[in-house]
């Protein structure tokens, strides 16, 4: 068979898989819908000084969910489920079959992909049905750029952190402790304006603020231009290539007990 075929017949496996675990279907699809209006019940009527003007809160958490449900399925859920299917010996199994090892990356990431598309829809028309958030126009072509990268990034980087993680039961402490604190300097669930510079500046480094930043400029209703971050793209760019490097020197098929 056509090795392009059992690609595109991996991501539809990938796809199924993900579905019947109600699990993760949960905490990726749902969790950042309950994130979404717990957020906005609390806060979503104050309002948030943005460059441009001042819009009303609900503003920054659509695109900050957005980035949430993102990483949610492309590196929590990603690096979870890899270390389970590792322990299993499934991915032992997978590797004995013929289907060519590019084409189980490449259904697995383009699954995860296809979710956080999923996602991204869903939580940007609640925000425009529940909480009067203008969808962009003029920068859509930035945000998607942004939404493809980050999920690119997230993806790569929770096949490497499942690479050097020593058995699936550490998987869900390490891969979360790794993650929220991110999140909560990051400009996804709290606003950062008034954060300490040097807090902001570690932030920067990592790949979560610079994704969420790039999302908040395509959201800000105040953007004029296209809504173009080459220096959080680069960022991220670099984040990939890192996820890439470790995945390929420490990637394991087989149980490593």
């Amino acid at each position: 068979m056509n090795e392009f075929l059992l690609a595109l017949r991996q991501v539809k496996y990938e796809n199924i898989a993900f579905w019947r675990n109600p699990a993760a279907a949960f905490f990726t699809c749902i969790f950042p819908l309950m994130f979404l209006v717990i957020f906005n019940l609390l806060f979503g009527q104050g309002d948030l000084k943005v460059e441009g003007g001042v819009t009303n809160l609900s503003t920054f958490y659509v695109p900050g969910i957005v980035s949430l449900s993102i990483i949610s399925a492309c590196y929590t859920n990603v690096a979870i489920s890899m270390s389970f299917s590792r322990d299993r010996g499934i991915l032992k199994k997978i590797h004995g079959t013929p289907l060519p090892t590019w084409a189980f990356f490449f259904g697995r990431i383009v699954s995860t992909i296809l979710v956080s598309a999923l996602m991204v829809i869903v939580v940007m028309l609640a925000g425009v049905l529940f909480y009067e958030v203008e969808i962009p126009t003029n920068t859509m072509p930035c945000f998607i750029i942004a939404l493809i990268l980050g999920a690119a990034t997230f993806s790569t980087l929770g096949i490497a952190i499942s690479s050097i993680l020593p058995n699936a039961d550490s998987s869900p402490p390490v891969v979360n402790a790794s993650i929220l604190p991110l999140l909560f300097i990051s400009d996804v669930f709290i606003p950062m304006q008034d954060a300490p510079r040097w807090l902001n500046f570690l932030a920067a480094i990592f790949p979560v603020k610079p994704f969420s930043s790039a999302l908040h400029t395509a959201f800000n209703p105040f953007e004029k231009g296209l809504g173009f971050e080459g220096g959080y793209y680069c960022i991220l760019i670099t984040w990939m290539a890192i996820g890439i490097l470790l995945s390929v020197k420490f990637f394991s098929w087989e149980p490593r007990n």
